[in-house]
């Protein structure tokens, strides 16, 4: 089962505050106390976020994050891919993924099937749409209340076999 780490989702959840935040940054403390994030942990994210181009670093006495591109650039493969490199479902789609059954094996396409369309989906879900709580349907509508979990409209919506 594909599942995001913390670390992704403490990432996917700042970035969506940042982007909702009427000043445009949030510091560390505000996310994590928004959240319930140990700050530590938080640190460390934003920091990958930031190395990763995603997020900079405002200095200040109103300092804190902010996003490095528009919302609607920013996918949320991007962020996994930052904070936890590539995601795969199977080490099968690796180049080190030979395994004893690889030539018997029935699985292996419908699987890098389904691996395609969630990694097509990923690439295709901002930090926008999860603003607006990633549902289609509510495109145009203010940011949503923070969620609980951000990629979770979205996946429910998958339909890949």
């Amino acid at each position: 089962m594909l599942k995001l780490t913390k670390k992704t989702d403490y990432g996917l959840i700042s970035l969506r505050h940042i982007a909702v935040s009427p000043r445009g940054t949030a510091s560390a403390k505000e996310i994590s106390d928004a959240y319930g994030i140990p700050l530590p942990l938080l640190a460390k994210v934003l920091q990958s976020l930031t190395k990763g181009r995603l997020a900079i670093s405002v200095a200040g006495t109103n300092g804190g994050y902010r996003l490095a591109r528009d919302p609607q650039s920013i996918t949320a493969l991007e962020v996994i891919q930052c904070i936890d490199g590539l995601a795969i479902l199977t080490n099968c789609f690796t180049e080190h993924g030979a395994c004893d059954q690889s030539d018997r094996c029935t699985v292996r396409e419908p699987l890098r099937h389904v691996q395609e369309a969630i990694l097509n989906l990923l690439a295709k879900m901002t930090i926008a749409d999860l603003a607006r709580d990633g549902s289609p349907s509510r495109k145009n509508e203010s940011p949503a209340a923070p969620l609980a979990s951000p990629l979770g409209a979205g996946l429910q919506s998958l339909h890949v076999l």
